[in-house]
């Protein structure tokens, strides 16, 4: 299989996994611990039915969205995933330029191994940036004002990775940061010579935004140490209110959980909330996004722009989270997968193929554009059981 047979998102997964030696592809896959978070993600998409209208007339299906006063051709954009570069170099940017021919948002991470400044050369109307509070505090405030400069439109401040999670493939596998390859990762790499060689070419990735905040001369390796020293760490409440006088563009919090919070940050003017779990890969009994989305929707109302990520695998799934309350959705793995398996070719097929799908769900539920859907275009079924949806 190429990634021109890619039909699916599983599929290109397993692209992913047959270029990338174990300690890479499980960095992409896992979870934490038991990872029932993974499987309680997908889950709570499949456990929801799309009611379809037929007797419309569907010969045009328009899936174009407005996000904080800007059309996008899709409600789907690319969540910030780290270390990218890792599984294929240049793939931040790669991610960046995929989300540019599309036409939707792209999250440049807080460990990105590409710079904002990149970002805003090469995708300044469709790049927003990741901030991970620095122990710190001037780093994270030179970090807006570098944004700011660069010329994005929107900051993602991210609050759920308070501690380092006990990713339990990431331990077996001896991944560290930086990384020391082992002698037997080292064997299992020569299994994947194209993975090998470019990380042969081009070592261990940068972190190029925390560059210019470590010791002068650093490598790759030091500023990894340097960011180790100051990550992870917990933001507070002030930290939101410091964040939001001094960033000028649209301000969203990534991985709001509960009701109670969401309303406090409309209280200290939050523009959005990215309703998340970190993928599954923070806190393993976490709800999924899905299952709080509905309740996080009635306390704020429309008085707050609502997305979600976590996941998602299918156009269907974008459905059901449009019908729930969310007005825009946001892929990790998905891209990660396709970048890995292809650059930015397989991270466009990964935007294409959720797109290919939305649109036949929409002909299917009868509705012409996204605005018809609601929550009266859903039913839910069956307990949740665990194991049943992960993947092999």
């Amino acid at each position: 299989m190429n990634i021109d047979d890619a039909i699916n998102i599983e599929d290109l997964r397993r692209l992913a996994r047959r270029r990338l030696p174990k300690i890479a592809f499980d960095f992409i896959d896992g979870g934490v611990e038991d990872e029932d978070g993974l499987d309680r993600n997908q889950w709570a998409f499949r456990r929801h039915r799309l009611v379809p209208r037929y007797l419309v007339d569907v010969s045009e299906i328009d899936q174009s969205t407005t996000l904080f006063g800007r059309r996008y051709a899709s409600p789907v954009g690319i969540s910030p995933t780290g270390i990218a570069a890792l599984f294929r170099p240049g793939a931040d940017l790669m991610l960046a330029k995929a989300a540019k021919a599309a036409d939707v948002p792209f999250i440049m991470s807080g460990a990105s191994t590409a710079s904002i400044e990149d970002l805003g050369r090469l995708a300044p109307e469709h790049g927003w940036y990741q901030l991970y509070t620095a122990r710190d505090r001037a780093i994270s405030t030179d970090m807006i004002a570098r944004a700011r400069d660069a010329g994005l439109s929107t900051l993602v401040l991210t609050v759920d990775v308070p501690v380092n999670a006990k990713r339990e493939r990431n331990l077996r596998n001896g991944f560290t940061r930086p990384l020391r390859l082992s002698l037997a990762t080292r064997l299992d790499a020569l299994r994947y010579p194209g993975w090998l060689a470019g990380y042969l070419k081009h070592g261990q990735p940068m972190l190029a935004n925390w560059r210019r905040y470590a010791e002068a001369a650093a490598d790759a390796e030091a500023v990894a140490a340097s960011v180790g020293s100051n990550m992870p760490t917990s933001p507070t409440w002030r930290d939101v209110e410091t964040f939001r006088r001094l960033w000028p563009g649209n301000f969203v919090i990534k991985g709001i959980m509960h009701p109670e919070d969401a309303l406090r940050a409309v209280e200290l003017g939050v523009d959005g909330l990215i309703v998340s779990n970190h993928g599954g890969r923070q806190l393993d009994r976490a709800p999924s996004p899905v299952e709080v989305l509905p309740a996080i929707a009635a306390a704020v109302g429309e008085r707050m722009t609502l997305m979600l990520d976590s996941g998602v695998r299918r156009g269907a799934d974008v459905l059901v989270a449009l019908c729930l309350g969310a007005s825009f959705v946001f892929l990790g793995r998905p891209t990660l997968y396709g970048a890995a398996a292809a650059g930015a070719v397989g991270a466009g097929r990964a935007i294409d193929i959720l797109r290919e799908e939305i649109e036949l769900a929409l002909a299917q539920m009868g509705c012409p554009s996204l605005r018809d859907l609601g929550p009266d275009r859903l039913l839910w079924e069956g307990p949740y059981e665990p194991g049943r949806n992960r993947y092999a």
